[in-house]
């Protein structure tokens, strides 16, 4: 996860969503590792790792209630895996269609909503 803590609190979903993208895109490791989480408790281990270790500390310094923090990185979780496994292992056709652009724009606000409470 790249240093975000001089990055506006108005545009982390941009940044995080960014930054996903370019680790999905770039790292074949990760989309194998989403396939095996169906089915390996040791790739669910890690997946819950990955975003422990890196969402968390972000959400942490941005939730409005340090108590639901861990509900808040959970629901990012939900957005970046559910868009990584219907665009790298689904590849539903409206998903991959999406240029960087329009992924960000789409699901940014959302991210945004989870880590901070504002749009």
């Amino acid at each position: 996860m790249p240093d975000l803590r001089e990055v506006p609190a108005s545009s982390l979903g941009e940044h995080l969503v960014g930054h996903f993208l370019v680790r999905w895109e770039e790292d074949g490791t990760l989309v194998a590792l989403l396939r095996a989480a169906v089915s390996q408790d040791a790739a669910v281990e890690r997946i819950t790792a990955i975003f422990a270790e890196q969402v968390g500390p972000v959400v942490a310094r941005h939730a409005p209630d340090p108590g639901e923090v861990p509900a808040r990185a959970g629901l990012v979780a939900t957005q970046i895996l559910g868009f990584a496994l219907c665009r790298y292992v689904l590849r539903l056709p409206p998903v991959v269609a999406l240029d960087r652009e329009a992924a960000i724009s789409w699901l940014a606000p959302t991210i945004q909503r989870y880590v901070t409470g504002a749009v």
